[in-house]
């Protein structure tokens, strides 16, 4: 469901190895390379380097972005959907993915840099429009979400129960599928990242 891309350190690690924003790294990427048909293959994508400047530009395109080190990244259903040819453009999550760009969904991360008032350097965040790579620049940070409790909840839960997978499971069941004591429940997906917690909730739905 996750992946890991690199243990959530202490903030002053963090500040330490980030003091110099100035800093050009590398940014490995997964990159689409062919859309695709069919099962997904290894040769529809790959893997390169690129390099990238801790440091949100300052030129128009720059404006309001947040530039974040990705800690946790979620692999999701849609994603498939969107590695198809000709979908219709507009929605962010319904389009075809761009060949020759990263991969993006959800995923959790930590600000490096950023140029919009409600994220600053260090806040942990989660949301789509993180890429399969080590480092993203979000120019659209209104699908980020701050993470502000995080004592007891391990990060990786936000691409799980506390993620898109938990709030659609959640919902649906709940407050769509509206179940009362006593009634039987079919998941016809029940082995899915969703599924698997609609099953969950429905097995302890009368402590809801």
């Amino acid at each position: 469901m996750f992946c890991l891309l690199q243990p959530c350190t202490s903030s002053a690690i963090f500040y330490h190895h980030f003091v110099h924003s100035e800093e050009v790294i590398s940014n490995k990427q997964v990159i689409l390379k062919d859309y695709v048909s069919g099962f997904p293959r290894e040769s529809n994508l790959y893997l390169t380097t690129s390099n990238i400047k801790l440091k949100v530009p300052e030129e128009e395109s720059g404006k309001d972005a947040v530039l974040v080190k990705n800690l946790y990244l979620s692999c999701d259903p849609f994603m498939r959907g969107r590695m198809q040819r000709d979908l219709p453009p507009g929605e962010p999550e319904l389009s075809s993915y761009s060949l020759g760009s990263p991969i993006v969904g959800y995923g959790v991360a930590r600000v490096v840099d950023s140029r919009h008032s409600d994220f600053k350097k260090g806040d942990l965040v989660w949301g789509r429009t993180i890429g399969r790579e080590e480092y993203s620049l979000i120019t659209t940070p209104e699908y980020l979400f701050k993470i502000n409790h995080t004592d007891d909840i391990p990060l990786s839960y936000y691409t799980g129960i506390l993620g898109m997978p938990g709030m659609t499971a959640y919902f649906g069941f709940f407050d769509i599928g509206s179940p009362k004591e006593g009634d039987r429940v079919y998941i016809s997906s029940a082995s899915g990242a969703i599924g698997q917690l609609v099953g969950q909730f429905a097995v302890g739905g009368r402590n809801h």
